[in-house]
């Protein structure tokens, strides 16, 4: 039994963030029901590489965050929409939304009138910028707020050339942030009994991903200067040209630049070692990082990275994302995982999963994602609606 079995969550998210949040407590085993307007659906259905998966609604986007979900479709603007959404929200555990600050609110959907039915929910709200302050109005995405942030000045050559992070890693981040702190909200339920409102903002979790940045802006007067591939206090911690491409190494404390020298041949007097091994750090010293750079081009990323991975120094080539998936190292680990049965567009798939394994019961897909609406009449019918009250709605086109 995984840890969310049993737990029905309601999923009124949609592109990155909160699908994504939704989609950690899915693969745990969490009853997740994606709820989509039948005319304004989840945008990322159309956001991929395949036009014909696309022009179906099952984008590369949705598909990687949406495996094990049910979809149902419902027009939350009208008073029959909402009066299905309270009565699906009477049994459920969860609500994550993340709509403008305040809309659902608006529609007599916020936690405050969902709470008068069902104490126990816990209904999370992701947004920009949070649920108060004078931004709390404002749509944001994941590279508005690495803007906003900061994280954009923390990256890059300096302080006059910032640049984006390539992924999207706030909207992960604060998916992340948001599914631990429903998980933490579940336990409290079980000693409070009650339910729990739950206020998550992408610049905080911008914040939170940049913690030392944070103290060290405090202590220094200024955060960090962006040093890009490198280093700017230590000679081994960066990276470096070799005969046919990038290599990162992570040498960062003394007796790691100890082992590193003698791990290229470089005979350091006793007193040197025992300085290295002796100091938390070692100082960069131009003249070190250009001779490391020397020796380093005279032979391959790949053959220095199995020869100082085998001296105990932190180093690896720099590879495209398409050799990493077909490392053997991660054909140990269970982060990709096989989508069980064939995709809508009748293609297999494998898909990122969870970054941490259990012992026993742990993250999995059991389903594929769900195409638009396919699980309403299930979802309704379990809900106590009969057949001709569905009906009916389809009509109205309520779903």
């Amino acid at each position: 039994m995984r840890p969310f079995e049993n737990i029905r969550v309601l999923d009124l998210t949609h592109v990155i963030a909160g699908p994504f949040c939704t989609y950690q407590l899915a693969v745990l085993g969490a009853d997740v029901i994606k709820i989509e307007s039948p005319d304004e659906p989840d945008m990322v259905r159309w956001e991929g590489p395949n036009d014909a998966d696309n022009k179906r609604g099952y984008g590369g986007m949705f598909i990687s965050q949406n495996a094990n979900k049910r979809a149902l479709t419902l027009n939350l603007k009208t008073n029959a929409g909402q009066n299905v959404l309270k009565k699906l929200a009477t049994t459920a555990d969860v609500l994550v939304e993340n709509y403008r600050a305040g809309a659902l609110e608006k529609l007599g959907l916020g936690a405050k009138a969902l709470h008068a039915i069902n104490p126990q929910l816990v209904y999370c709200s992701l947004t920009g910028y949070g649920q108060d302050g004078e931004k709390s109005g404002q749509t944001a995405y994941d590279n508005v707020i690495q803007a906003f942030s900061g994280l954009m000045s923390a990256t890059g050559y300096g302080p006059d050339q910032p640049v984006k992070v390539g992924p999207p890693v706030l909207d992960y981040g604060t998916g992340a942030q948001a599914a631990l702190a429903i998980s933490a909200a579940l336990f409290q339920r079980t000693h409070s009994g009650k339910g729990q409102r739950i206020d998550i903002a992408m610049l905080d979790a911008a914040i939170m991903l940049m913690s030392l940045n944070v103290v060290y802006n405090q202590l220094e007067g200024r955060a960090p200067t962006a040093t890009g591939n490198s280093s700017l206090t230590h000679a081994g911690y960066g990276c470096f040209e070799t005969s046919d491409g990038l290599l990162m190494i992570g040498a960062y404390t003394g007796a790691q630049h100890a082992s590193l020298w003698r791990a290229l041949g470089e005979h350091k007097t006793a007193d040197e070692v025992n300085a290295f091994r002796s100091d938390k750090f070692m100082p960069r010293r131009e003249s070190d990082y250009q001779k490391l750079q020397t020796i380093l081009r005279h032979n391959t990323a790949e053959h220095w990275e199995q020869h100082l991975n085998n001296a105990k120094v932190p180093a690896a080539r720099v590879r495209e994302l398409h050799e990493t998936l077909t490392h053997t190292q991660l054909s140990t680990r269970t982060v990709i995982q096989q989508v069980p049965s064939a995709l809508h567009s009748g293609q297999q798939m494998d898909v990122p999963v969870a970054a941490f394994k259990y012992a026993e019961h742990g993250p999995r897909v059991d389903s594929p994602p769900p195409l638009l609406g396919q699980h309403t009449n299930e979802v309704l019918l379990e809900a106590g609606y009969s057949e001709e009250e569905i009906n009916a709605l389809r009509e109205r086109q309520i779903i």
